[in-house]
């Protein structure tokens, strides 16, 4: 834990703390909170328990708050501040987007996707000086989104429900792309690429992430770098010794690797 001032500081200032299992999380929200006036960081934590710790002995106003972290997420310490009269403020800050954005939007919350931009994060500290000075109904949208999120990951494990839809995000704008546009992906270190119909988006997931969430009924893994749309192989021809190239109904070539030769070839079988 990380607490760069007393506890009992001015009550002026917006109270803030910030819960990321990742060092280079934390220390990029420290930095971009510590340019903004009125804004106090009381402590770092790395994981959830420690921050459920610290709330249970001291108030805080907004919580900038990692999804994905060992033992307990962030959408668990959601849910139970959500039982509290006067919760407070959750910003998540996080590498998913799955069924957040657009509930943070709507209400007037916000959901930051690693790595924002100064921009992105100045509005987000804006809409949070606007919930707290009303306070109306936060409680009970908070309440709202943690039913959807357990909602959301019960029926994805169950395989009741696959991904629809991606929320790709750009330098200020956001861009919602149906997951039937989707040709074929690709990897791009701790991004995925995208392949339309007539360009390439970028979107902050890895491959092997995605390919959790999606129908594997649609989409097969040809390469550890690469899933295609199943509809859209068309044709599999050796290029060299062990290796292979699946030509795509879109023109596209990517390469299949020797591992995956078998799956792909069954379903050129008649």
């Amino acid at each position: 834990m990380y607490t760069p001032i007393d506890v009992t500081t001015n009550r002026a200032t917006n109270r803030a703390i910030i819960v990321d299992d990742e060092e280079p999380g934390r220390v990029m929200l420290r930095y971009a909170l510590s340019a903004q006036m009125n804004w106090t960081i009381l402590g770092e934590f790395s994981n959830v328990a420690s921050a459920r710790e610290f709330l249970n002995a001291h108030e805080v106003d907004v919580i900038f708050l990692d999804i994905q972290m060992p033992k307990e997420n962030g959408i668990g310490l959601a849910r139970s501040l959500s039982n509290l009269d006067k919760p407070p403020l959750i910003i998540f800050v996080t590498a998913f987007n799955a069924h957040a954005i657009e509930a943070f939007e709507v209400h007037a919350l916000d959901y930051l996707l690693k790595p924002f931009n100064t921009l992105r994060f100045i509005q987000a500290l804006a809409r949070a000086d606007e919930i707290l000075t009303e306070r109306r109904g936060y409680a009970e949208v908070l309440r709202s989104y943690a039913h959807r999120e357990e909602q959301a990951a019960k029926s994805v494990a169950g395989n009741n429900q696959y991904l629809q839809q991606i929320i790709a995000r750009s330098v200020g704008e956001m861009e919602c792309i149906p997951i039937s546009e989707v040709l074929w992906m690709s990897s791009a270190s701790n991004y995925v690429e995208l392949h339309l119909e007539k360009r390439v988006v970028l979107h902050r997931m890895t491959l092997s992430a995605i390919e959790k969430l999606i129908n594997p009924q649609d989409f097969i893994r040809v390469h550890r770098t690469t899933l295609v749309r199943i509809d859209q192989m068309q044709q599999i021809k050796v290029v060299g010794d062990g290796t292979y190239s699946l030509t795509l109904v879109c023109g596209a070539q990517v390469a299949v690797s020797e591992r995956h030769i078998p799956q792909v070839r069954g379903f050129f079988k008649a």
